[in-house]
């Protein structure tokens, strides 16, 4: 386990295909700190769900815009921070969704934030609509 702060950051364009270097990079870092496989891979997809809804809500698909993600890592959690500068919204208003209903309808979507906070143990949301909008989500060491 790291005894001091660490901190890895990418700032990339917001752009479907880069969500594989976004994803590589985060389970790096997670493995490197000691999460095993499955829990590496739980975080690996709540970052992967954070940049998919940047890039579709926060962009609208706009490729010449950029996401921030950074990464800190001290001796008791893994803390990792997605930024963006565009649309927000109010995370205390997303209805949690019918997953039943949802998987006898086949509808896609409207899942991410709540897949994000079953899958990290602490996630916070601030949100300042063209100045910054992030999501931290934390995962503990155990």
């Amino acid at each position: 386990m790291p005894k001091t702060q660490k901190k890895y950051q990418i700032k990339i364009p917001s752009q479907a295909d880069n969500l594989v270097l976004i994803r590589d990079l985060v389970s790096r870092v997670a493995a490197q700190v000691g999460f095993d496989n499955d829990e590496a891979s739980k975080i690996e997809l709540a970052v992967d769900e954070a940049c998919t809804n940047v890039i579709r809500h926060a962009y609208g698909n706009n490729s010449n815009e950029v996401i921030d993600v950074l990464i800190k890592i001290d001796a008791k959690k893994l803390t990792i921070i997605v930024s963006d500068k565009g649309k927000g919204f109010e995370p205390d208003h997303v209805a949690v969704p019918d997953l039943g209903e949802s998987i006898r309808s086949g509808k896609k979507g409207g899942l991410g934030i709540c897949l994000i906070k079953t899958l990290m143990d602490k996630v916070d949301f601030e949100i300042k609509p063209g100045l910054k909008n992030q999501v931290k989500m934390t995962k503990y060491l155990s």
